[in-house]
């Protein structure tokens, strides 16, 4: 059985980081010029914030997200 990454995600690796790197700071020079700011947003969100903004029986709610049950505590 083999280990495949979630759809939507890649992993970045060794031979590809510097790429990225360049890539990411040609984009900051960009930004910076045009005087956009850097934000760090949350990795993970409540999935209740996007029911409640695009619906529940939407794609993007039922394909599109992972939704982690938090385990009862005993």
């Amino acid at each position: 059985m083999s280990i495949k990454a979630p759809k939507g995600t890649k992993d970045i690796l060794p031979e590809e980081i510097e790429n990225w790197h360049y890539i990411q700071k040609k984009a900051e020079e960009v930004f910076l010029k045009s005087n956009f700011k850097e934000i760090r947003t949350p990795i993970i969100e409540e999935t209740d914030l996007f029911e409640r903004g695009v619906g529940d029986t939407t794609d993007i709610v039922n394909k599109e997200m992972y939704t982690f049950i938090k385990a009862i505590e005993v």
